[in-house]
């Protein structure tokens, strides 16, 4: 079988793959000479051992009557059935496959070269040089899949953003958040070979400034791929476990624009593909129907979801809960959970699971280191309203104080907050926290400080009744969504899976 992309041609086998670069020039790539060729091939066997280590197995020469006239890449193939496309066809990628995902790019992207070099990509100035390639390169051909009126909301909308927060991609650089990263992460290039350890093939090669960038437009590509497959439940989930993943909840203030700047991208190279005349119909055929939807998405990037954003706080006796519900409600909403636990590791930079002995209300535990976390809580709470998502909080919440915070923040957002008590007997909460205390845990609660946690949680009597939702976690677990479902705005039926 052999396939034919805008860049290459893939030969399929039963065992092996193999890839040739295509002797083309489409401007921002230049394939015409061997030397440039297989340059690129050594290149994509390279920098894809990072995430694919036992896939590639080197670059081959092609001969002609033992004339060397091309290069290509020759890998093992992976099975069809585990690629991540045809697994969400058929109902099998879900939030577990999806968090899993989230995980392997997180720990990825904390691993990959950065430094000064790399770092100037992510400047506005940088990624506004890349954002008007694509408008120029798709001139002639966008108005074969947008109105005008389309293509030029497209346009002020991308434009805007890199206008208007200018200071946000600074900060992100500063952060240092610009990295070597993928460059083309989409369903098509994972595989759950392994179920629970997914790789990823094919990372962008012929240029580093498509690959050096913001690792939010690396995230913002899979979540924009998952969104034009129909499932923005599951791009919101993936954006979501990638936050709590790697203590990034500030992307959230420039994935929108990253999603239709990469949906740009999509369009452009589909586009091409559709009008290259020495292609079958048939995949000319397939490539508008993609240019087409890659364009609506990218213009549809920056409209809010129709699930509600709210505020979500969870909270109650150490054991008694809290994170499972929360991942709960997250699951039901896609939202980003924040975690108190995280949160606190995060601040002190120490592993998520590095378990912190303190007596009670002492070290990492004081109360004015405690006030905070909570503060870092909700600014990164902030930063995804600002968005028109929704939010979940996971914390204690033991005094109307943090509550009263939290409700706060929902009320200048103008949007609904919820506080679900969770609520367990002191022997079932016991019992958890003795059996936590032999696990790998990101909480740090034990038996020994329970007396005194549970001496200062004063219950939320403060709290209207519209706003609160009492929670017994030793319910089953239909019972527990039921709850959930009859108070919170969950995604519609039909519209997640």
């Amino acid at each position: 079988m052999e396939i034919t992309t805008h860049l290459s041609v893939v030969r399929v086998l039963e065992h092996d793959v193999y890839k040739r670069k295509r002797p083309l020039d489409l401007g921002f790539v230049d394939f015409r000479t061997l030397e440039a060729r297989k340059a690129a091939c050594e290149a994509e066997v390279r920098l894809n051992a990072r995430l694919a280590p036992d896939v590639y197995l080197g670059v081959v020469p092609v001969r002609d009557e033992g004339t060397i006239v091309d290069y290509a890449v020759h890998m093992r193939r992976l099975p069809d059935d585990a690629r991540a496309d045809e697994m969400l066809a058929r109902g099998a990628l879900g939030h577990a496959e999806i968090a899993r995902v989230a995980d392997v790019i997180a720990a990825f992207h904390a691993g990959a070269e950065g430094g000064p070099e790399i770092a100037r990509f992510g400047t506005a100035e940088a990624v506004a040089y890349n954002v008007e390639e694509n408008f120029r390169q798709t001139e002639a051909t966008i108005g074969d899949y947008l109105s005008g009126e389309q293509a030029a909301e497209l346009r002020a909308f991308q434009r805007g953003v890199l206008r208007e927060r200018d200071a946000v991609f600074a900060e992100r650089v500063a952060r240092g958040r610009v990295r070597d990263g993928h460059g083309d992460l989409r369903l098509e290039h994972v595989y759950f070979e392994d179920a629970d350890a997914p790789i990823v093939i094919d990372c962008i090669e012929f240029a580093d400034r498509f690959r050096f960038a913001d690792v939010c437009a690396d995230v913002a590509f899979l979540s924009m791929d998952l969104a034009a497959h129909g499932r923005v439940d599951l791009a919101e989930a993936f954006l979501a476990h990638y936050a709590r993943a790697s203590n990034d909840y500030d992307l959230y203030e420039l994935v929108d624009f990253y999603e239709s700047y990469r949906a740009t991208v999509r369009g452009k190279v589909s586009a091409i593909l559709a009008r290259d005349a020495t292609v079958d119909d048939g995949t000319r055929a397939e490539a508008a129907r993609a240019a087409r939807r890659a364009f609506l998405v990218a213009v549809a990037a920056e409209r809010r979801s129709i699930l509600r954003p709210a505020v979500v706080a969870v909270g109650g006796l150490i054991a008694s809960g809290k994170s499972t519900v929360a991942d709960l409600v997250a699951r039901e909403t896609s939202a980003p959970v924040v975690e108190a636990d995280r949160t606190r590791k995060h601040m002190l930079r120490v592993p998520a699971t590095q378990r912190l002995d303190e007596r009670a209300w002492s070290g990492a535990y004081d109360p004015k280191l405690t006030e905070l976390v909570y503060a870092e809580v909700l600014r990164r709470a902030d930063v995804v309203l600002r968005t028109g998502r929704p939010v979940v909080l996971d914390a204690s919440f033991r005094s109307p104080a943090m509550r009263r915070a939290a409700r706060e923040l929902a009320a200048r957002h103008g949007v609904p907050f919820r506080f679900v008590e969770c609520r367990a007997p002191e022997g079932t909460c016991r019992e958890r926290l003795a059996r936590r205390e032999r696990e790998t845990h990101v909480s740090d609660g034990r038996v020994a400080i329970f007396d005194a946690f549970a001496a200062r949680y004063e219950p939320p009597r403060e709290l209207p009744p519209e706003e609160l939702l009492v929670l017994d976690t030793t319910r089953s677990l239909p019972e527990t969504l039921a709850a959930l479902r009859a108070h919170l705005d969950t995604w519609p039926l039909g519209l997640a899976g």
